[in-house]
């Protein structure tokens, strides 16, 4: 039972490793692949945690699940902010950021 869905696990991060490498040109398409690796990660951590019956493995998901939604809300907004000054998102462009 353990091994079957640690194995699930184990393919939703390596899918999202596969999308981050894969697709480099639509910036939205990376961030969601970066947010499918934490929720996978955490996932495994709970999952993990239950197996053994050990509280740590929760502790540290409640953590990665608050630096994902910190790192999603501040990616969304630089975005944001970057779409309205050059009108498109792709990442070939984003060197003309730096100052």
């Amino acid at each position: 039972m353990f091994l079957n869905s640690f194995s699930v696990f184990l393919t939703l991060f390596f899918i999202s490793l596969i999308g981050m490498f894969l697709n480099q040109k639509n910036i939205l398409i990376m961030l969601m692949s970066l947010e499918m690796l934490f929720l996978s990660l955490s996932f495994n951590l709970i999952y993990s945690s239950f197996y053994l019956d050990d509280i740590t493995g929760q502790i540290f998901s409640l953590l990665i699940l608050t630096v994902a939604a910190a790192e999603s809300s501040i990616g969304l907004a630089i975005l944001v902010v970057y779409y309205r000054v050059r009108y498109n998102i792709t990442i070939e462009f984003m060197n003309l950021m730096k100052g």
